[in-house]
């Protein structure tokens, strides 16, 4: 029995690949010779959802809970969600880096930190790296291809503007248009995008008639699990997940399959809570301390592959 057509094929689509790195994943050599890299990855998202203030004549969803208020009301509630990430749980994972003095890459949407400069400020003040994560938080998927090179350069300016630098690499909000990557490659200035999330490693594909890095992302490694089925438990639980997948890597590289990325991502309204903070702190404090392993930036990532992947095979 033949296979089918590729679908992009015959609708002129991007092409999928199912193969990758296949069975023999190219032998890489991080820095200091780490076995795995852990890029921890900020969601800053607070304050860009959508809103009825805002004029978007609909409310964003809470996360924590199925029910969505429709767009005839305004949702209170689901606003002040948002507003604690914003007040006090960036603050609270703030602490944590701080404290371990780790390097963290913060995904921000541009309108976020204009509505909160002291975050801004605080990434300018600790060097971490910031990646552009939408002029909004929105279905980005579901935008003309106008409005969605508009909201590119508009998120471009106002991140330059707030951090002082311009972001290298690129993701959105769950679902990319089937633009993005193009975009990206016309714009110039882009090291990397992180829309997939289909790898443990950077990759290359092909945008616009350029070459262009992915750096992947996941919604494994993420604190999404407290929302999505299966859920997590207790916080506990996430630890342990991230524990036992950093483990595993390392593992892995001990045999001999090269070394990995591990990709973290948090949000300030779900791991900033008390509780799923402690997550946090055990988890940059057991990778702190265990041999191999190393806290690198995205842009550090982005910067190390492009200049050193030709070396390993």
């Amino acid at each position: 029995m033949t296979a089918p057509d590729d679908p992009a094929a015959v609708t002129g689509l991007r092409p999928r690949d199912f193969v990758g790195y296949g069975r023999y994943p190219p032998q890489v050599r991080w820095p200091g010779a780490a076995k795995v890299v852990v890029n921890v990855v900020v969601n800053y998202e607070e304050g860009a959802e959508y809103s009825i203030p805002d004029g978007d004549g609909r409310n964003d969803g809470w996360g924590e809970y199925a029910y969505e208020v429709g767009p005839e009301v305004r949702d209170l509630g689901t606003e002040t969600h948002y507003e604690f990430g914003s007040r006090v749980g960036i603050w609270r994972l703030a602490r944590i880096f701080d404290r371990y003095g780790i390097p963290v890459s913060v995904g921000a949407c541009a309108v976020a930190l204009e509505r909160n400069p002291a975050v801004a400020e605080w990434i300018r003040e600790r060097g971490h790296d910031v990646v552009g994560h939408g002029w909004r938080w929105l279905d980005y998927s579901r935008m003309s291809l106008s409005d969605e090179r508009d909201h590119l350069r508009r998120a471009i300016e106002s991140l330059e503007r707030t951090t002082g630098q311009r972001p290298r690499g690129w993701y959105l909000r769950s679902f990319p248009s089937e633009r993005t990557l193009d975009l990206l490659a016309e714009e110039g200035g882009f090291l990397y995008d992180s829309d997939p999330c289909n790898d443990e490693l950077p990759y290359f594909t092909e945008a616009a008639g350029r070459e262009l890095l992915i750096v992947p992302y996941s919604k494994v490694y993420n604190d999404t699990r407290y929302l999505l089925s299966p859920t997590y438990g207790s916080p506990a639980q996430f630890f342990e997940s991230l524990r036992l997948g950093l483990d595993y890597l390392c593992e892995e590289a001990d045999d001999g399959f090269g070394a990995r990325m591990m990709t973290v991502g948090l949000h300030p309204r779900w791991s900033g809570q008390a509780n799923r903070a402690a997550a946090v702190r055990d988890f940059v404090a057991y990778a702190g301390e265990k041999a191999g392993v190393r806290f690198m930036r995205r842009l550090d990532i982005a910067q190390w592959w492009l200049e050193h992947h030709a070396e390993w095979s």
